[in-house]
């Protein structure tokens, strides 16, 4: 399995931030796959599963222990089925990021999932993305249906191919 960690090489101010802030508890990890990655990130419950494939689409974008929680986004959105669901929650946050505030979060919660209507409320705290600040990791592209896997047994998972 793939390591959680990737090194940036970090600056000194990248370093004080990341020593400001605890340590995020990262549920998730990377996965070869050919041309793509395959994030796989699992939690208590499912909220905790989505919020750790949040968090995992964007600590492949950047080193997010040195993002600050300066500000809050709020992500709402909703599917037909499960996996629509999950497929528009990442993709509304890499809107997030790509085409309307450049935000990248430290931290996302999971405020609801509603299973009945296949909706989610989320909140984001961080701020906005800053090359001499953030080091650069690899652009995500986009959300793929491909292969996508949820478990939802014992402890929660799931698996997205996201497009690099």
């Amino acid at each position: 399995m793939a390591d959680n960690y990737r090194d940036y090489n970090l600056t000194e101010d990248q370093k004080a931030i990341k020593a400001k802030y605890p340590p995020v508890n990262k549920k998730y990890e990377y996965l070869d796959h050919t041309a793509d990655v395959q994030l796989h990130a699992w939690g208590d419950t499912l909220e905790e599963t989505f919020e750790q494939c949040v968090m995992a689409m964007f600590g492949y974008m950047t080193d997010t222990e040195t993002v600050e929680p300066l500000d809050t986004v709020e992500v709402e959105t909703e599917g037909h089925d499960l996996f629509s669901l999950l497929y528009n929650f990442l993709n509304e946050w890499l809107y997030k990021f790509s085409a309307e505030q450049f935000f990248v979060p430290r931290e996302v919660k999971v405020l609801s999932i509603d299973r009945m209507k296949y909706k989610i409320r989320s909140i984001g705290w961080g701020e906005e993305f800053s090359l001499p600040k953030h080091p650069q990791g690899t652009e995500v592209k986009a959300i793929t249906y491909s292969a996508m896997q949820i478990y939802e047994e014992e402890t929660p998972e799931v698996f997205v191919i996201i497009d690099i």
